[in-house]
């Protein structure tokens, strides 16, 4: 599923790199892009770093000079309404007797030592934590929860989800850069990126499996 959207992605992109720098805003790649990270921030169906890494390459390989500026202003803009979509409909769980399936969804999706962690964090740094927080694998969930329990405002939350976006979107656009970088056809350097992308989002997971035997022990 990945590389069926990563090459989804890469060649609307591809297509949308062929009109004139005035029409790129309007060509379907981009709006393509932003519903594909938007989603992704709503619902964990989409791999949004994958698909960002994976237009990063095919823009890197464009002749349109702002194609990487769109890729990355895109894709921040799309993650920050994502992200602030999710926070106020699980804010409306929290203000209610009932919760929500928002909320309820959000839970499920926070393992109980994460949340906790992430209540640490924001008991001890406040939201400047948001900054971090989608650079960390599985790290925005656990801290939108522990935001929303606290009862968080959301212009606060916006506050410290605004740089987070952005620095998610240049991670995963350098990404997609380095990998178009090291092949000479899109495809390859797409390939590459979305590797990337997995072994950045899995490799903490293996790691903490492969030490708590040991802690264990």
């Amino acid at each position: 599923m990945i590389a069926e959207l990563s090459d989804l992605v890469g060649r609307l992109g591809e297509a949308a790199g062929q009109l004139p720098p005035e029409s790129t805003q309007q060509a379907v790649g981009y709006p393509s892009l932003f519903l594909l990270v938007s989603l992704g921030a709503l619902v964990p169906v989409v791999p949004t770093g994958a698909v960002v890494s994976s237009a990063a390459v095919v823009a890197f390989h464009q002749t349109a000079p702002l194609a990487l500026l769109f890729v990355f202003l895109v894709s921040s803009l799309a993650a920050f309404a994502g992200d602030v979509v999710l926070y106020w409909l699980g804010s409306r769980g929290v203000r209610s007797k009932n919760g929500s399936r928002w909320l309820e969804a959000l839970r499920s999706r926070a393992a109980p030592d994460r949340l906790d962690q992430a209540q640490r964090k924001l008991s001890e740094h406040g939201v400047t934590v948001l900054v971090l927080s989608r650079l960390v694998p599985a790290g925005r969930i656990p801290i939108m929860l522990a935001c929303l329990l606290a009862r968080m405002r959301l212009r606060d939350f916006v506050r410290g989800d605004a740089p987070a976006c952005l620095a998610w979107a240049a991670t995963y656009a350098l990404i997609g850069i380095l990998g178009g970088s090291l092949f000479p056809e899109p495809w390859q350097g797409v390939v590459a990126a979305v590797a990337l992308t997995v072994l950045v989002g899995t490799a903490p997971a293996l790691w903490r499996r492969v030490r708590r035997p040991r802690h264990a022990g």
